[in-house]
């Protein structure tokens, strides 16, 4: 409740009449207690994929502590070991794999960004730093998620190490989000100035996330098979903590032990598509045009073992069981929520007043028109499995509060030079679409996080807002259209009652996109 304590002094400057004003707070009272249970679920979340006790579920040693575990394989342990790493949550996963394998880790190399070290020690996170004497070489890079040459001394080193391996050895690779801008290893000629200009153009160009993929794997010696490839004849198994809508290998950090279905002629497909054929530095086209007489063709990935030990899904089933443990209906509506941000926003602006009509019998219905409208929205944003009908049946029934959960990774069309991330504006975006429709006697509240802890360069993980949030922010003179306009949710959720609807988490450790909470609650 010390978000309430802050907020409070924001509504008593208000004049009201006496019984609105017990209204009020009677209201916030409400958010507040909302709010909490929110921030429960978040936590419940993010608790559920930290990488310690995901990569504990995922390995195991026999009794005698001769063979690794791994799902329904078994490895040899002969202090025949080794580690490599790249990622965001890859210290923790580390830290873990280190603590379990013992005198059977040989050597390991990982490439965290740039200051996570000194975050988790600031927090206290002692499960999440590896121990002194530690067999495991750390690289810091990748500021801002950018490739750099810290980065690439990294990918280097884990390169070097994977060739020295033989038929005897075992190596263990742990991936999680923000992998791909930790291991830049570009092809010679190639430079990382060069490589990083072309995607930077064809992203500009409107390129698709699946294109720029295909190029970085083209031009990368680890990345679409190339790690698995330096490692042979060694066995790999790859441990994988996906930041990735729907979890596939070959496109998590690009996919360095999955070998690349595509094949030259895609790239300059895709480079022509975007007009960029004449751009091309002499040392793209030299990597290409080897590529394309290779005699061995693409290599195959049958020494891996590839699995996914943490995602969203995962995610999004504890906090589902939390909130029913709190008395909520509680439904997951995707683990695949993608799109653009505005979109998504109205999706769950008029997904809540429908909700209204269901939740309370009394209240008029929904028009034919609105729930159209709603299963437009859905139609336009693509979301493979959504889960609406079983939502909106749930809500039908009547039996108490309602939760639903989702998950994924919205995109935002940066229009502006504010500060913010996605979680913000989505959360910013849905408080402005609430104000647009009669909610009635039901509280209502709508939580967006990234479960990294980081929603954009800010501290901030994400936001919460409820219906109230447009004439909130009206009595401190904030305009939401203008922060939206310039992208800049987060000096907006800053000003908006001491920044007591910010979601503050510090840095978790793991990653796996976004949590979205929207509760309704009937008075």
């Amino acid at each position: 409740m010390a978000a309430a304590l802050q907020v409070l002094p924001h509504l008593a400057r208000a004049p009201l009449h006496p019984l609105l004003w017990w209204g009020s707070v009677a209201r916030l009272a409400s958010s507040m207690a909302l709010a909490e249970q929110a921030r429960q679920l978040f936590d419940s979340a993010v608790g559920a994929v930290l990488p310690g006790p995901m990569l504990h579920r995922a390995l195991s040693l026999d009794p005698g502590g001769r063979q690794l575990k791994v799902r329904d394989r078994s490895f040899q342990l002969r202090q025949n070991v080794y580690l490599v790493g790249f990622g965001k949550a890859v210290m923790g996963m580390a830290a873990a794999a280190e603590e379990l394998l013992g005198q059977h880790l040989v050597q390991g190399v990982i490439s965290i960004p740039k200051g996570i070290r000194a975050a988790m020690e600031r927090a206290g996170k002692q499960e999440m730093l590896l121990k002194p004497h530690s067999h495991v070489q750390v690289f810091e890079g990748a500021e801002d998620n950018l490739p750099d040459r810290d980065a690439l001394r990294a990918a280097l080193a884990i390169r070097q190490l994977a060739e020295g391996l033989t038929a005897d050895d075992l190596l263990l690779v742990l991936i999680s989000g923000g992998g791909s801008a930790l291991l830049p290893a570009p092809i010679p000629p190639v430079t990382l100035e060069e490589k990083q200009t072309l995607t930077r153009l064809l992203a500009a160009r409107g390129a698709t996330i699946q294109e720029l993929n295909t190029i970085r794997k083209a031009l990368s010696q680890l990345k679409g098979g190339g790690l698995a490839q330096a490692a042979y004849p060694a066995q790999v198994v790859s441990l994988i903590l996906s930041d990735v809508v729907g979890d596939p290998v070959e496109v998590i950090a690009s996919g360095p032990t999955v070998a690349s279905s595509h094949s030259v002629q895609d790239c300059l497909h895709i480079v022509n598509r975007y007009g960029l054929r004449a751009a091309l530095p002499r040392s793209v086209k030299t990597v290409l045009s080897r590529a394309d007489s290779d005699p061995h063709g693409p290599h195959s990935c049958g020494h891996v073992l590839n699995v996914i030990i943490g995602s969203n899904v995962l995610a999004l089933a504890e906090a589902q069981r939390q909130a029913e443990a709190l008395g909520y209906q509680a439904v997951v509506l995707s683990a695949a929520m993608q799109g653009d941000v505005k979109s998504m926003a109205q999706f769950y602006g008029l997904l809540a007043h429908v909700a209204r009509t269901r939740l309370t019998p009394s209240m008029a219905g929904a028009s034919v028109e609105e729930d159209a409208q709603l299963h437009e929205l859905a139609a336009d944003l693509q979301i493979p499995d959504l889960q609406l009908e079983e939502a909106l049946e749930t809500m039908a029934r009547g039996r108490g509060p309602v939760c639903l959960l989702a998950g994924g990774e919205p995109t935002v069309q940066l229009q502006g030079s504010g500060r913010g991330g996605r979680n913000q504006e989505l959360a910013l975006r849905v408080g402005a679409e609430l104000r647009r429709w009669p909610l009635g006697q039901i509280d209502v509240l709508f939580l967006s996080g990234g479960t990294d802890g980081q929603d954009g360069p800010t501290e901030a993980a994400g936001a919460w807002v409820t219906p109230e949030l447009a004439s909130q922010a009206a009595a401190e003179g904030l305009d939401m259209a203008t922060f939206l306009a310039h992208n800049d949710s987060h000096t907006f959720f800053c000003r908006l009652q001491g920044g007591a609807h910010l979601l503050h988490t510090g840095m978790t450790g793991t990653n796996v996109m976004d949590t979205h909470l929207l509760f309704l609650q009937p008075r």
